[in-house]
C-alpha cells in the first residue's frame, strides 16, 4: 500500500462517521499540512458519493490539527442528478479543526467543450529545476518531490524578485495513481509564493482553501504555478494552478492566508 493511502485510511464506525489518523508524514513545521488534511475529509465524502467527478473542496481552518487520532464526520446536504453535495467536519479532542464542503459531479460526457482561453505557464524543464532538499522541518518532502523553476528558486539563497510567482514541477517521490484526494495534496503542498518575494517568512497559515479539479492527469510530474498580487491587513491570496506534461489542466485553486514577517 502508498504510504499516501495509508495515511487517509478511514474506518467507518457508523451514522456518517468516521475514525482517522493523522500522520507525521505530511508535516510542515509540525503542522499537517492543509492538502493533507483535505485529502483526508475528501477521501470520506468519496466514501459516500455515487458522484466523483470534477469536485469543488473549500475548507476552513479553524484550529490546528496535530498527528493522532480524529474523528470525520459527513452530512449529504444536497443532490441531484448532476450534483452530489456533502459538509465534512474534523474533529480532535471534541474541538472541531475543519469544516469542509464538497461538491462532485456526474460524468459529463456530452459536455465536449474543451477551450482555453489562455496558454498554460512558462516553466523550466524538470532537469533544470531546482530540487527542494529533504528537511526534519518540512517532513512532506520525503514524500513528494518539488522541483523549483529558476525564477522561484531564488529566495532559498536570499535573492528576491519583485513578484510572487512560484512555479515549477512535482511528483510523489513513490509513484502512485493520481486520484482525487492525491490531487487535493498536490494543491497545497508548493512552497508559499511570497516566499519568492518577502523570502522565508514566519508564517504564512491558511484560513480557506478552495481548490477544483478539472482533469485527471496523464502524466505523474505535475507543472505548478501559483500567484499572489495583494498583502494587507494581514491577509494574503494565493491563485494556483497545476497542469500535466500534455499540458492539460488538472485543477485550479485558490487559498487565503494570514502573514507574519519580522520587521
Amino acid at each position: 500500500m502508498h504510504i499516501f493511502d495509508q495515511d487517509i485510511a478511514l474506518v467507518e464506525t457508523g451514522n456518517n462517521a468516521f475514525k482517522a489518523t493523522i500522520s507525521e508524514n505530511w508535516l510542515i513545521n509540525t503542522i499537517p499540512n492543509g492538502g493533507y488534511l483535505i485529502a483526508l475529509l475528501s477521501n470520506a465524502m468519496l466514501r459516500q458519493s455515487d458522484k466523483k467527478t470534477t469536485p469543488i473542496i473549500t475548507a476552513n481552518y479553524i484550529q490546528r490539527c496535530k498527528p493522532g487520532e480524529a474523528n470525520v464526520n459527513i452530512e449529504c446536504f444536497g443532490q441531484s442528478s448532476q450534483f452530489n453535495r456533502y459538509q465534512a467536519s474534523l474533529f480532535q479532542q471534541g474541538n472541531e479543526k475543519i469544516r469542509a464542503w464538497g461538491t462532485f459531479g456526474s460524468n459529463n460526457n456530452d459536455q465536449y467543450i474543451e477551450r482555453y482561453e489562455c496558454k498554460s505557464p512558462d516553466v523550466a524543464a524538470i532537469q533544470d529545476c531546482l530540487p527542494l532538499p529533504e528537511t526534519p522541518a518540512f517532513r512532506v518532502l520525503s514524500n513528494v518531490a518539488i522541483r523549483l523553476d529558476p525564477y522561484s528558486s531564488g529566495w532559498i539563497y536570499g535573492n528576491l524578485r519583485d513578484k510572487s510567482i512560484q512555479k515549477g514541477w512535482l511528483a510523489f517521490c513513490e509513484e502512485r495513481i493520481y486520484d482525487i484526494p492525491a490531487l487535493l495534496l498536490m494543491a497545497d503542498v508548493i512552497p508559499p509564493a511570497v516566499f519568492v518575494s518577502l523570502g522565508l517568512v514566519a508564517w504564512v497559515p491558511t484560513i480557506e482553501l478552495s481548490i477544483n479539479i478539472r482533469n485527471m492527469p496523464h502524466s505523474q510530474w505535475l507543472k505548478f504555478y501559483s500567484r499572489t498580487r495583494f498583502i494587507t491587513n494581514g491577509l494574503l491570496e494565493t491563485d494556483g494552478e497545476i497542469w500535466d506534461e500534455e499540458e492539460r489542466l488538472v485543477l485550479l485553486s485558490r487559498q487565503i492566508a494570514q502573514i507574519r514577517v519580522q520587521r
